[in-house]
């Protein structure tokens, strides 16, 4: 089982690497997979075309609404996070003949996003053991990885646009990965199509990460998503699934 880590600032694109990637690894027939959203704005259904309220799923987040608020479920005894475990299997969970996919939704309460991170983590403790690959789609900035919702990554994908923020994103996310102790095999750069190829040298050289490469420009992308079509129906001749191609052949997954 390998579990791949896409993360970044807003905007940079993870979310439709993490997409495009998981197309490929279905041509390829590296399956089963499971994507798991752990980004609250809970985009990554809609851009691989699930629809998680009419196939009758619900959010981590719902389930732990639902189960201590509007059911009054008690805190006492049995750890919370277990307690709803069960229900994220059956309720949670979206089971696809490509793919399976689980969200932990927007913000249930004020306040920070323990319980449903909490609840994240133990599920996926023991689902990710039925998967060849698992992709998790990581909220836009740093914070969640104090959270460690993941503790134990194969690859870390840090997407990238052209900014001065980005470049402190990258130093600032390992920094932070290892304080936390989370565990890691590969820290890889890719830079979105707003990325130039000639500030390459500038990563490895501030940074001392590796660059696989930029997602090139595809209209077809922007033109998917607005019109809510999934990725994963774009044709192998995109610019955009092309460059994937290359990325993944660099990170040793071809």
């Amino acid at each position: 089982m390998r579990l791949i880590v896409s993360m970044g600032r807003g905007g940079s694109g993870k979310t439709s690497f993490v997409a495009l990637l998981s197309k490929r690894f279905i041509e390829l027939g590296k399956t089963p997979i499971l994507l798991v959203d752990a980004d609250p704005d809970q985009n990554l259904a809609e851009v691989v075309g699930i629809d998680l309220e009419k196939e009758g799923k619900k959010t981590i987040s719902e389930i732990v609404t639902e189960t201590f608020l509007e059911e009054k479920g008690t805190l006492v005894g049995v750890p919370p996070s277990e307690r709803v475990e069960g229900k994220i299997w059956e309720e949670g969970l979206y089971e696809g003949k490509q793919f399976d996919l689980i969200a932990i939704g927007p913000k249930w309460v004020e306040g920070c996003y323990c319980l449903p991170n909490a609840a994240l983590k133990n599920a996926l403790e023991r689902l990710v053991k039925n998967y060849e690959n698992v992709i998790v789609d990581s909220p836009a900035g740093l914070e969640h990885l104090n959270r460690r919702i993941t503790s134990n990554v194969d690859d870390i994908f840090d997407i990238i646009d052209p900014s001065q923020k980005s470049f402190e994103h990258i130093v600032r996310a390992v920094k932070i990965i290892e304080e936390v102790r989370v565990s890691f095999k590969n820290f890889y750069v890719v830079g979105g199509y707003r990325f130039p190829e000639s500030l390459k040298p500038s990563i490895e050289k501030r940074t001392n990460a590796e660059f696989l490469g930029k997602i090139a420009y595809d209209k077809n992308v922007e033109e998917f998503i607005m019109s809510r079509k999934s990725l994963l129906e774009l044709p192998s001749s995109s610019p955009a699934y092309c460059s994937i191609n290359e990325i993944m052949k660099k990170a040793g997954y071809i």
